[in-house]
């Protein structure tokens, strides 16, 4: 360790000390490390912030919810030519067209098919003949309000040469010959024909349309597109900010300072009502899952937007995956179940080290408020990047599509029938735009983890500055301990800090890398046929996670060296990882359980946020309208990481409170062979009653 403890961080008779500044809990003689790495941190946070000014200059987060009329207008946008607001659905208005996209051979795409901006699905009218016309302009003297009082069909005002193209399906006015719905702001065709209308169309003289289930098909192909489906699972997030500050924000920071009060003052019961919590919670999550999925009760996830005919029924991505998370939900409540059954008998094992934590609490008060910090910083910080990442994902450009499509449709502005304008728009995204929503997406993780890590070191080094103390500075305890730790780790140690947070985030996002690439290589056949080829991804898989538990397990640690000793990221890595390891067999099984138990707290917390989410999104202000999200999958999962990284924060406490009192402990033992010196009587009150920590002064 290069010296004892006691010369490094407390006021006991040493040269260390006395040349050090033996004067105070922590000695000040430290000077600023891993710098390269806070400047690099420093880079980071400015390309974030150019990342996304470019997403709030380019994007339109509308374009994550609608559609593209033909003129390239995002339906809803009152910029639109003409005003499209409240004109939110997209309807494809040549029902022949939609059905030659469908064909194999055809040149015609769906994207080219002229489509434009209504409030609602047209329906075929019931004893006639209605008609959904272009937008109005040219020789057509209507106000847009005019046209949608009309319900789009001014047919009646057409001159004898536009009735004679709309009756050849080249426009202005299409006939509504099939029903439709709307299904994520698209009109879904239904492929059963109105016989009263097409009856009357044929009588007109139109030609021919064609009646087959393809119409259908190549519309909820398109709907049910992946591009499609990702584009309105990040809208999702966009509609549900009031379930994330509720559920996401202000619950956990309740639920989390509740259980450390509890911990603090019901330590012995608060192990089995965690337990017992944590399985009544999957459970009950589980079961939200089932309703959504439609394998229980009436209420299951329904892609129609508004009213609908009870006998169509209309499935999407959406409801499939669905189906896998329940799934595997099932899966995770039976492992819960018997994993409790399995740690029963272990449970008492934790109750001491938690102990230990309760009376750091005790003495240490600022600990249970100092938490409120770093959520506040997340919080300000999460609302930029929710923001950005909604203009990132929609920052593609509009641009017309190269089609070769031969058609014609009828221009109001020209007056004529023209020839030359049959390719639609889409939004383009570019290859840059793909690496700027990896790099936002990295930094969000990256930044996370650098305040999961200053929130660990500022705690470390108040319950070390509380442990090495040894009575002699109570009086400052309570409070000034955690001012002097933050003070310390913003002035010597954010380079460290920011050093330790980069190798885990840099494995974590090599794990996901390697994992994109597994799933894509079971589309290749040799990939799927090479037993070797499952070998290395499946071992190249367990021992990057493995590697990245170790790494979070050593961090943590390391996290503890540097606020205590003052040292850089690496040579706090060392000094931590050889008082481990002399030290494994004493605190191994001890530490384990305390773990197990604060980690099933922290799933506590979260699930609690996913039941709350579940139960806001099934309000009537999410099932319908333009707050209609997609799917509850997406906001339930945002919730919970919301709230698991919320109770991460605050479960910190008790977490580097048995940490930093069990490496204190074993170093403070080994230094005055085997008999601990340092520690507070209250700590040696708990240690001496429970035979499992008197192990830790004992040795092997």
């Amino acid at each position: 360790m290069g010296g004892p403890l006691g010369a490094i961080i407390g006021r006991y008779p040493s040269a260390a000390a006395g040349a050090g500044g033996g004067g105070s809990i922590i000695r000040h003689n430290r000077r600023c490390r891993d710098i390269a790495f806070l400047v690099i941190f420093a880079a980071f946070w400015v390309a974030m912030i150019v990342n996304s000014s470019f997403g709030f200059n380019q994007g339109n987060p509308l374009r994550l919810t609608y559609e593209l009329d033909y003129k390239g207008n995002i339906c809803g946008d009152k910029h639109g030519d003409p005003n499209l607001h409240e004109l939110d659905v997209r309807y494809w208005m040549n029902p022949n067209q939609v059905y030659q996209s469908g064909l194999k051979e055809s040149k015609v795409n769906l994207a080219d098919a002229k489509a434009i901006c209504l409030m609602e699905c047209p329906n075929p009218a019931v004893d006639g003949l209605n008609f959904v016309c272009d937008y109005p302009e040219g020789d057509i003297k209507l106000s847009v309000d005019d046209w949608i009082n009309r319900d789009y069909d001014y047919f009646e005002f057409l001159t004898p040469d536009m009735r004679n193209s709309s009756l050849q399906l080249q426009g202005p006015c299409y006939p509504v010959i099939f029903p439709t719905v709307n299904v994520y702001w698209s009109c879904q065709f239904i492929a059963r024909a109105s016989n009263v209308s097409l009856k009357h169309w044929q009588q007109m003289g139109g030609v021919s349309i064609d009646e087959n289930i393809l119409i259908d098909k190549t519309v909820h192909k398109a709907i049910d597109a992946r591009s499609a489906v990702l584009k309105r699972y990040i809208a999702d997030i966009g509609k549900s900010w009031p379930v994330f500050i509720v559920c996401g924000g202000i619950l956990p920071i309740f639920l989390s300072w509740i259980w450390l009060l509890m911990i603090r003052y019901f330590v012995a019961a608060m192990t089995w009502i965690t337990v017992v919590l944590f399985n009544a919670l999957v459970i009950s999550v589980t079961m939200f899952f089932y309703i959504k999925a439609g394998w229980i009760g009436n209420d299951p996830l329904n892609v129609v937007i508004g009213e609908s005919d009870p006998y169509v029924h209309i499935s999407g991505r959406e409801i499939s995956h669905l189906h896998t998370v329940t799934i595997f939900m099932t899966a995770v409540m039976i492992i819960a179940f018997l994993s409790s059954i399995a740690i029963v008998r272990r449970i008492l094992i934790a109750t001491p080290v938690l102990k230990v934590a309760a009376k750091v609490i005790g003495e240490v008060q600022a600990l249970i408020i100092f938490p409120f910090v770093p959520c506040f910083i997340l919080a300000v910080f999460y609302m930029f990047w929710f923001s950005a990442t909604l203009h990132l994902f929609s920052s593609g450009q509009v641009v017309r599509n190269d089609c070769n499509t031969d058609c014609c449709s009828y221009d109001l502005k020209l007056g004529k029938v023209n020839c030359d304008n049959c390719c639609g728009y889409s939004i383009h995204y570019t290859p840059h735009i793909s690496i700027a929503i990896l790099f936002h997406l990295f930094g969000c993780y990256w930044a996370t983890q650098f305040f999961l890590a200053c929130s660990s070191t500022v705690i470390a080094g108040s319950v070390a500055s509380y442990y090495w103390a040894r009575g002699e500075v109570s009086h400052d305890i309570p409070f000034l301990t955690v001012v002097s730790s933050m003070k310390r780790l913003m002035r010597y140690s954010l380079g460290s800090v920011a050093l330790g947070s980069l190798v885990v985030s840099v494995v974590e996002w090599v794990r996901f890398i390697l994992e994109c690439l597994r799933r894509k290589l079971k589309f290749v056949g040799s990939a799927r046929e090479s037993c070797f080829g499952k070998a290395t991804s499946s071992s190249s898989e367990c021992c990057l996670g493995c590697i990245d538990w170790t790494l979070k397990s050593v961090n943590r640690n390391a996290y503890i060296m540097i606020a205590i000793t003052g040292k850089g990221f690496h040579k706090a890595s060392v000094l931590a990882t050889g008082l481990i390891m002399k030290n494994i067999l004493r605190i191994g099984k001890v530490n384990v359980i305390g773990d197990v138990i604060l980690f099933l707290g922290k799933l506590c917390v979260s699930l609690f946020c996913a039941l709350f989410a579940f139960l806001m999104l099934d309000t009537h202000k999410y099932k319908s309208a333009h707050n209609k999200i997609s799917s509850p999958l997406i906001p339930v999962l945002v919730t919970w990481a919301l709230g698991y990284i919320v109770a991460k924060l605050f479960f910190a406490v008790v977490e580097m409170s048995i940490d930093t009192i069990i490496l204190s402990f074993c170093q403070d033992a080994e230094e005055h062979q085997g008999n601990a010196q340092y520690a507070p009587p209250l700590l040696m009150e708990t240690l001496d009653e429970h035979s499992d920590l008197q192990r830790l002064t004992q040795g092997p």
